[in-house]
């Protein structure tokens, strides 16, 4: 009788359902702490706290402060492992990593690097809730729905969006569609329950939106086909980010890896000055820009490609950091550049619809994409946002950035052939002994190892295993599934391996 109650009547089981609640808890007040930390060093890093010259001192500076911590303490992960070993064994498999990823992606982040807080502080609520759930020897299926839950609960601390947090923390893992259904609800409770802590404990934050935009009485035809546009013009800027990153990971690997954080920062600061949108993250001056009466189109454009430059930089040069910020800032100038040229469009729409699209171009989330930034702007751009989401999505298929996305492996190999993990007998599947060696090649967006692919270069094998190295001075190790397309069709996935890769340097 209770099997059916929690199966037909919850759908999940009420063990989840608590556990769920109590991540999401965790990920809130985790957050919460995080921004107070970033604040804190914010009134003594923060740019505008010096000019010129100084920031040689300031981010070259923090490139070495990269280069001290990750050898003492080992080299962090990031969201690209974390999805990677989501799809293996459900989340991380230590909280080692979070020693060196922690202090510096904070120190860079308020030092002014061009990457946001979103991708440490989802990469820790993740790992914190898949220790948790190792902690108390779930089946995969479990502690994955728990790492999620726990990614959803950061991405909300961040955006103020619980339901769009949710599906992006699900859509993030796949180049297609959302996979892991069962995780649906824990994700949703894991956001809710995070957001809910996260307004108690900095008392005074709402559920109005994040951004004040003219947002029209209504919506019309022209619209539409204006959403259209900005969907086409975000998967350009969408495949132009992603090839820029690709190459400049190429060119900072021709450095000793030690070498380039410091590197990364000195370019940041020369970058700099030219212009001073091509430090921070974007998230004060997105609400700058929006609130600017007087700008031109051309003044608009050279931000939005000034951030684009400063976030490459920053992240391919192996400096903490996420994108998702400074991806929705090029969109606000974008946005604002195409009512300037063309008066008849209306700015909000052109504005939400250019943020979701270039973010959704280049994390393939146009459902999380467009309910994150209709959130934070307003509900009634949900029409237009949704189509240029889906129109980037589609345009930018094949191209991607993040490489551990792929496809979901069989149910049956990860909760041992029952509706949910809790209910069955939950036994890691073990992988093929005909499976083809590990194989090393590029690094990933931080200059961590290669990774161990088991499949062919065009992403269509199995995929790969992954896990951070628990000894200073071992990097994490990534999955090479290539840019086209989503890898990982058939096949089972064993619990990962300690991977250590030849050190190309």
């Amino acid at each position: 009788m209770r099997q059916f109650f929690d199966s037909a009547v919850l759908g999940i089981p009420p063990a989840m359902i608590l556990m769920a609640f109590a991540v999401g808890i965790i990920g809130g007040l985790v957050g919460a702490g995080y921004l107070w930390a970033l604040h804190f060093l914010q009134n003594w890093l923060w740019p505008t706290n010096w000019e010129g010259a100084i920031g040689f001192a300031v981010l070259g500076g923090a490139g070495l402060f990269v280069t001290v911590v990750t050898r003492v303490f080992g080299r962090f992960g990031d969201v690209e492992l974390l999805v990677d070993n989501i799809h293996v064994s459900g989340g991380a498999p230590s909280v080692r990593a979070l020693r060196s990823l922690i202090p510096t992606s904070l120190v860079c982040i308020a030092a002014g690097g061009g990457a946001g807080p979103e991708a440490p502080l989802v990469t820790t609520t993740g790992t914190l809730a898949g220790w948790f759930a190792r902690k108390r020897h779930l089946a995969v299926v479990d502690t994955r729905s728990l790492t999620i839950a726990g990614m959803a609960a950061g991405f909300t601390v961040l955006f103020g969006a619980p339901l769009g947090s949710a599906l992006f923390s699900l859509e993030l893992l796949h180049r297609r569609g959302l996979q892991y259904y069962e995780a649906l609800i824990p994700s949703i409770i894991g956001a809710l329950s995070g957001y809910a802590i996260y307004v108690v404990v900095t008392a005074g934050t709402g559920l109005a939106p994040v951004w004040n935009l003219d947002i029209p009485a209504r919506l019309h035809a022209a619209d539409l086909g204006w959403a259209v546009a900005a969907g086409i013009v975000g998967a350009i800027v969408a495949v132009v980010f992603t090839y820029l990153n690709l190459l400049l990971r190429r060119v900072f690997r021709r450095l000793h890896r030690e070498v380039r954080p410091l590197a990364g920062g000195l370019i940041l600061a020369g970058l700099g000055l030219w212009s001073g949108y091509a430090l921070t993250f974007g998230e004060a001056q997105t609400t700058e820009v929006i609130g600017l009466t007087k700008v031109t189109a051309g003044a608009l454009a050279v931000a939005a490609v000034a951030k684009l430059l400063g976030t490459s930089v920053t992240i391919s040069s192996g400096w903490p950091g996420g994108f998702i910020i400074p991806l929705f800032f090029m969109g606000e100038n974008l946005g604002r550049a195409s009512h300037l040229l063309f008066p008849s469009v209306t700015e909000a729409v052109m504005v939400a619809a250019l943020m979701a699209a270039i973010n959704c171009g280049v994390t393939k989330t146009p459902l999380g994409s467009t309910l994150v930034v209709t959130e934070m702007a307003g509900f009634r751009l949900l029409p237009t946002t949704m189509i240029a989401s889906l129109v980037a999505f589609l345009l930018t298929s094949h191209v991607g950035l993040i490489e551990s996305q792929r496809e979901r492996q069989s149910t049956l190999d990860e909760n041992g052939g029952g509706p949910h993990g809790l209910l069955g007998d939950a036994t890691p599947a073990t992988r093929p002994a005909d499976t083809a060696p590990a194989v090393h090649g590029a690094e990933n967006a931080n200059g961590s190892e290669p990774s161990a692919s088991t499949g062919p270069p065009d992403g269509s094998g199995p995929p790969a295993e992954r896990r951070v190295a628990d000894t200073p001075g071992a990097g994490p190790t990534t999955g090479l599934s290539g840019t086209g397309g989503a890898g990982g069709t058939g096949g089972t996935v064993g619990p990962p391996r300690n991977l250590t890769p030849a050190d190309p340097d």
